[in-house]
Parts: C-alpha cells; structure tokens; sequence
C-alpha cells in the first residue's frame, strides 16, 4: 500500500520484485513506464511477464484529474490511465478505484482497501512458508469501464478488456461498485468488545482493539442499561464517516489522539452503579 511518491515506490516494487508481492494498492501515484521529462533523473519502468500476475489497485481521488482538470494534482489520473492501458493490453490482474469524494487525500479508501487485500492475501499466500505465492483464478473474474461504476462477468462485457479494471469475482466487485459510488462499503462484522472497563476517581475508563474493516466510530456509554453518553460528543469528518480518532489529510488518526474514558457527573451518587460501554463502528454496527 502506498499513497503519493508512495504508490509509485510500492508500484515499482511490484514491477521489481513481482514473485514477492501478493497485492499491491496504489493511491494517487503509480510507476511511470515512459521517461518523465520533468524529473529526467527518474528512469522509466520495465513490465516484466512475472508482474502481470500481480493484483494491483490504482486509486486515485476524482478530484485527481477525473472531474476536476486543472490543478496541482490533475495529472494524477492521466498518469493511471496510461498505466493501467499498458497493464490491461497485456491482460494484467489491474483495476482502478476512483474515490468520488476525494482529491489527493486519502480519504475513506481504507474501507476498500483492506477488503480487496484481506481476499487477495487470502489466495495468494502460500500455505506453506517457503513455496511461491499462489496465482489469482480468473474463472469468476468480472470487467467494468475504468471510469464505470458497474461491473459483469467477463462473459458478458461487451467493451474492450484493455480498457476495463479485472475483480478476482462478484464479491469483491460489488464491494467495489459500493465504493465508487459513495465509499460507503458493507460491513456485516461487528466491531470487537471494548475490555478492561474501569470506574475510580470520577471516571470510566476502557480499552478497546481497532476494527479493521470499518473503524471505530463512537463508544456508547450506560449506566444501569441507560445510556448516558458517547465518546466522542461530536465527531466530524468531511469524507462522511465519523471515525472516532479522526482523520488528517493522509491516512493516519489526528492529534491528540482522543482519550477513552468518560466523566459520569453523577458518579458520586452511583456507588451501586453497572456501567457499561460499547462501541459502535463507521457502518453502524455495535459490540456486545
């Protein structure tokens, strides 16, 4: 995964290195395969017949060059599209995700992200250590348009396979279809129990373990089985989706992180009291 000057190093790496890569997600950069008159210092990339067994995912943001063409960052998508043409003419596992909300920041890619690596990492790695990573199947693979937004089995794809982004199956491509819509991706998983809840000194507090696929949102907390609160009270991120850390312009939490503990104002007068707390994820869904 890399985002920026970041994806074109992971996207070299894998061009590079193909027989040790199981999947590649590049956000807003990829490798160049032709000479950059600008950075003459950058040598042009190679396509070796090994990388083209390599999932890769380009993602750029919308605001990249798709709808918006001037700017700091509008040759973002031209430079994808060339190398997903030069990709796809050698019929390449390579698709493009591009973010409808976004420009350069990362945005909520995460959500796709980690779905489309877990599956890849699922049938790529080796089931032993030591022998060569597993190829993807194409026996289920669907096509869409790489500026599209719906995706069918190749069978019945009526463009051209060049210009169109490959998904290993159904699954994995309505994961996508969600994403370029609104990034809005399913979740059906719950998010993990929050562990060591404590009450001492005027204030609950808790830890709690990440939830990968979606985010931690908010923790809900109750006293008797009533709710008296939520941490945080207010959560705001322009990309839709509450996280509870929050989210900068790159793909890390904003700081100073937010703390999990609670002050029960009536805690004083609560010495029977059973507090609970829950967390609740960016999909909606709550921990036991």
């Amino acid at each position: 995964w890399g985002h920026s000057g970041g994806g074109h190093w992971a996207g070299g790496m894998t061009l590079l290195h193909p027989e040790r890569v199981a999947a590649a997600w590049l956000r807003s950069g990829v490798p160049l395969f032709e000479p950059n008159p600008e950075r003459e210092s950058i040598l042009p990339h190679q396509l070796p017949d090994a990388a083209l067994k390599v999932p890769i995912m380009c993602n750029p943001g919308t605001k990249e060059g798709v709808t918006v063409k001037e700017g700091r960052f509008a040759k973002v998508w031209p430079a994808n599209e060339k190398f997903l043409q030069a990709m796809r003419a050698k019929d390449a596992l390579v698709a493009v995700a591009v973010d409808p909300l976004s420009a350069h920041e990362c945005g909520n890619q995460r959500y796709l992200a980690i779905r489309w690596l877990d599956y890849c990492l699922e049938h790529r790695l080796p089931e032993k250590n030591g022998q060569p990573l597993r190829e993807m199947s194409s026996e289920d693979a669907y096509l869409a348009p790489f500026l599209g937004k719906k995706a069918v089995p190749i069978a019945e794809f009526s463009g051209d396979p060049a210009a169109a982004s490959w998904f290993p199956n159904r699954d994995v491509a309505r994961l996508w279809e969600e994403y370029v819509s609104d990034t809005l991706v399913t979740d059906i998983s719950p998010p993990p129990a929050p562990t060591q809840v404590k009450v001492g000194k005027g204030r609950i507090s808790w830890n709690a373990e990440a939830d990968l696929e979606s985010g931690i949102a908010k923790f809900l907390i109750y006293r008797n089985g009533k709710l008296i609160g939520e941490v945080p009270e207010k959560n705001t991120n322009r990309f839709g989706r509450q996280v509870f850390q929050g989210l900068q312009y790159s793909d890390t939490p904003t700081q100073p992180l937010v703390k999990m503990e609670f002050v029960d104002p009536a805690i004083q007068e609560q010495e029977k009291a059973q507090y609970q707390v829950i967390s609740e994820n960016t999909a909606g869904l709550q921990s036991k």
